[in-house]
């Protein structure tokens, strides 16, 4: 990205991090940090696994919908527009009926139920889009300017960033300083915050993000410096299922983010076993894309101290079932 654009932009800070963490307290949970002696015997490494499954909502994203519909003008704002393939949905639709606004969430036809169903229940309209064939982003552009409604991105805004960002101030500040913090990634959201808030809390810590083998945009985008759109990829990881990584997270992304690695669907699979089986946790294949890398060796890590993300639990349990069968 060129300065020029960067100046046209609000990149959000660490001061936005500290920001939103005092305007979602009390909203969002605190949500747990979780130890393995059986992963840091597989890893050699001293794990903290950051518990975001627990979340309410089901994931992250509850953060940055919460932080940034907060921000809005009340006076003029009481309508929210967002798209997303389920976390983003539901944590927008939660968010929202806490607050009284209502919300609009544009979403695949091939959306998990559980999370359609949850964001129904939250009190918000469902639109449907092809993924394939179809501009989510345009769709619902023309929906927000139709409902006079404000548009809330899964991750290229300032406040959504923000908000996500929170969740590895969280984890800092209960296990301290870490050598290492491995973040999911899609749109960039979560990485982006949680970078800016390791190189605050934990300067000398490597920040690490992991994609899908099959959707590796950000990877070619940071070491391509600059922003890669690929064909809408195909994987478990339905969270992150995204083309490109956001205008306002890039920025943070090649400044404060080390490297971008890849785990394949089977890797999740096996990650999500060994949630279920060794730590009684439900975590989604997207939720498991961190703890993928280090757990299967992707990311080096013995003899260090290593901050994991686990992004999201929201996933339907026949699906689950059918995919620790091989199915």
């Amino acid at each position: 990205m060129n300065n020029q654009m960067s100046d046209l932009l609000r990149i959000p800070t660490f001061e936005d991090v500290k920001a939103a963490s005092l305007r979602i307290s009390g909203a969002a949970h605190r949500t747990p940090v979780l130890t393995s002696r059986t992963a840091d015997q597989r890893t050699g490494a001293t794990l903290s696994f950051k518990a975001e499954n627990l979340q309410r909502a089901g994931a992250f994203k509850f953060r940055g919908a919460f932080n940034a519909i907060a921000g809005l003008d009340s006076a003029s704002q009481r309508s929210v527009v967002a798209y997303s393939s389920g976390n983003h949905a539901q944590a927008v639709a939660y968010a929202a009926n806490l607050q009284g606004v209502g919300a609009t969430i544009v979403m695949p036809k091939d959306a998990p139920e559980v999370k359609v169903a949850a964001t129904r229940g939250y009190g918000a309209d469902v639109v449907f889009y092809d993924r394939y064939t179809e501009d989510r982003e345009a769709i619902s552009r023309r929906l927000a300017a139709e409902r006079g409604a404000a548009l809330i991105p899964p991750y290229d805004h300032p406040d959504v960033i923000a908000g996500q960002g929170t969740a590895a101030l969280e984890l800092i500040e209960e296990v301290g300083e870490i050598d290492v913090l491995v973040v999911p990634l899609g749109g960039g959201g979560l990485l982006a915050g949680s970078a800016l808030s390791a190189r605050a809390l934990s300067p000398n810590c490597t920040v690490i993000g992991v994609e899908p083998e099959a959707g590796n945009d950000g990877q070619q985008s940071l070491r391509k410096g600059e922003i890669v759109r690929i064909p809408v990829p195909k994987s478990i990881a339905d969270g992150a299922l995204v083309t490109h990584v956001g205008q306002h997270n890039f920025p943070i992304l090649q400044r404060c983010v080390d490297d971008i690695v890849t785990v394949t669907d089977a890797q999740l699979v096996e990650t999500m076993r060994f949630f279920a089986e060794r730590m009684k946790i439900l975590v989604e294949p997207t939720g498991c894309l961190a703890a993928a890398a280090v757990l299967s060796g992707t990311i080096a890590s013995a003899g260090k101290r290593v901050g994991v993300l686990l992004s999201g639990g929201n996933i339907d349990l026949e699906k689950f079932n059918s995919l620790l069968r091989g199915g």
